[in-house]
This record gives structure tokens, C-alpha cells and sequence, in this order.
């Protein structure tokens, strides 16, 4: 993507700017991996001080979070998401078209012992995939987190394109619920709303350890009519709903720094939102999108 082509620091920051007038509480930057961006560190540092109001939350793949690790921990993220979904690292090689595993548990290592828990939230999101990483990955990955003290969360595998998704590889929340260590019926839904961030996923407490783990059933049991959340892509295109084809620019109107055609747009792409997940919506659900482009 041309430099030009994507959204400036200034821009974000008008954008953030607006969202807070709007009321919005938390804003998440995600990527593909938003750590690459040169700058980004010290962008994140200076949004966090200038709205203290607002939760800012951090998505990255962990590759290079080691050497971001102390600067994180520094400007008090509320959370900061790292995406791990195998400890096996032949498995991460294959997942990740030649990624070292090693890196991303050095970066985790090192987030954990700097970050002062009761100010940023760590958690591991881990999307499971039938006869790849769904034999005993779920036991362990549980195990690794509650080894940290870090907060483990389960993502459904989304259709967001045909040549990547199917009913073979898909596995539903239930069957993650069986493979939790102990078994479902070791496991109860938290529903005190302490987890949940307002965000998509469901908790789960094991009444012996006290481990929590959440469960986002994107596909399953969709959360459409409570879904509060939009997506801006880094070209400044809003997105009512990864799933949905609709979507509305605003690049244009940052760039101009132009406050109210922003907020009518914003406006307009919330007015978007559709009532109804996959199953109800199939005519108007993407099929040709990959995550690394809008975000995931």
C-alpha cells in the first residue's frame, strides 16, 4: 500500500479526536501488525496522554513485541492482545508462512514481567481450526496462560473467505468447552461482567483455579444485536461489521479536517449495521475478504 495511501498520525489522532466527542470509550489499533508502523509506540504514548478518558487497546501478532515490550509497558494501555494460536512451533511455522514461534514467547515473557497488571490487561486470542491446532492445543494453550497469569480467549474461525474457510476445519465454542482441562463441567459462565470489556466474548471460571477463559462464538452463536463496534481500515474506510460488504470513507474528510462530515459519515456507517449475523445475512456477507486487510 502507497504511503499516501494511508491514514496519517495526524489524521488518527483528529479521527480519536471526534470518536471521544461521539462518546466512544474504547479504541483498539490492530493490523495485520500495527507495531511495524515506524512511530507507533510513541503515536500510542501520546494518544493515551492526551485522552485519559478513553481505553486504548493494543492487537499484535507478538513478533517483535520483546523490543517494543518496555515502551508498552510504559504508557499504560489498557489491554494489549497478542494473537498465538499454537505453541507448537512447526505448527506456527506453517501458520505463518515461516514465522519463528520463539520470538513471540519472548515478547510475551517480556510484556508480562514489565506491565503493571493493574493497569494493562494481557491476553492471549487463539483461533482454532478442526485437524490442525485443535488435538491438545486448547489444554495447553489454557495451561501457558494460566502459567502467566494472562487472560486466554477463544475465536471461532470467522468465513470471511471461501478458499480459507469451511464447515471441516470449522470448531464451534461447545466442542472448546469439552476440551477445557477438566472438562465442560468443570467450567461455569462468569456472568458478574467483570471480564467482559465490553466486548464479544463469553467467560468461563474454573471454580478449582479460579483461570478465566472466554469464548468469542462469532459463527455459533452470533452476537449481532449487541455489537457496538466499528472498523477503520489504515486506507479510512469505516466498516459496520467484518462480515458485511457495506462500507463508508472518511479519508477525505480527515484529510480536510473536516469535524462534521466526519461524524455524519461515522453516523452513517453505525446506520449500517446489520441485525443479523452470517446465517440470516448470507447475501450481503463477504466472501473474498482476508483479515490481515481489515484488521485481524
Amino acid at each position: 500500500m502507497p504511503h499516501d495511501s494511508i491514514l496519517s498520525y495526524e489524521e488518527i489522532f483528529f479521527l480519536v479526536e471526534i470518536l471521544c466527542g461521539l462518546g466512544v470509550k474504547k479504541i483498539r489499533f490492530t493490523g495485520g501488525e500495527p507495531l511495524v508502523r515506524k512511530g507507533m509506540v510513541d503515536f500510542l504514548g501520546k494518544v493515551i496522554a492526551s485522552f485519559p478518558g478513553m481505553r486504548f487497546t493494543l492487537t499484535t501478532n507478538g513478533s517483535t513485541l520483546a523490543r517494543h515490550a518496555a515502551s508498552l509497558a510504559r504508557i499504560g494501555l489498557t489491554s494489549v492482545n497478542i494473537s498465538l494460536d499454537t505453541l507448537d512451533a512447526a505448527k506456527f511455522s506453517a501458520m505463518t508462512r515461516g514465522a519463528l514461534l520463539s520470538p513471540v514467547l519472548d515478547g510475551i515473557e517480556a510484556l508480562t514481567s514489565l506491565v503493571s497488571r493493574d493497569k494493562t490487561e494481557i491476553k492471549i486470542n487463539s483461533v482454532l481450526m478442526q485437524g490442525f491446532n485443535d488435538d491438545d492445543m486448547i489444554e495447553q494453550l489454557a495451561g501457558f496462560a494460566y502459567k502467566k497469569g494472562i487472560l486466554l480467549r477463544f475465536i471461532e474461525f470467522m468465513p470471511l473467505h471461501s478458499s480459507l474457510w469451511s464447515m471441516e476445519v470449522f470448531t464451534p465454542f461447545s466442542e472448546v468447552l469439552e476440551r477445557l482441562p477438566g472438562g465442560a463441567e468443570k467450567w461455569a459462565e462468569d456472568k458478574s461482567g467483570k471480564n467482559t470489556s465490553a466486548g464479544p466474548a463469553r467467560y468461563y471460571v474454573n471454580a478449582a483455579t479460579g483461570q478465566y477463559i472466554g469464548v468469542i462464538s462469532a459463527v455459533s452463536q452470533h452476537f449481532c444485536g449487541t455489537c457496538n463496534r466499528l472498523r477503520v481500515t489504515s486506507t479510512g474506510s469505516v466498516r459496520p461489521c467484518l462480515f458485511h460488504s457495506g462500507q463508508v470513507s472518511i479519508a477525505e474528510a480527515l484529510r480536510n479536517r473536516d469535524e462534521k462530515k466526519v461524524r455524519e459519515l461515522l453516523n452513517e456507517a453505525a446506520a449500517m449495521k446489520p441485525e443479523y449475523g452470517v446465517a440470516r445475512h448470507e447475501s450481503g456477507c463477504r466472501r473474498d475478504t482476508r483479515m490481515n486487510t481489515i484488521g485481524g
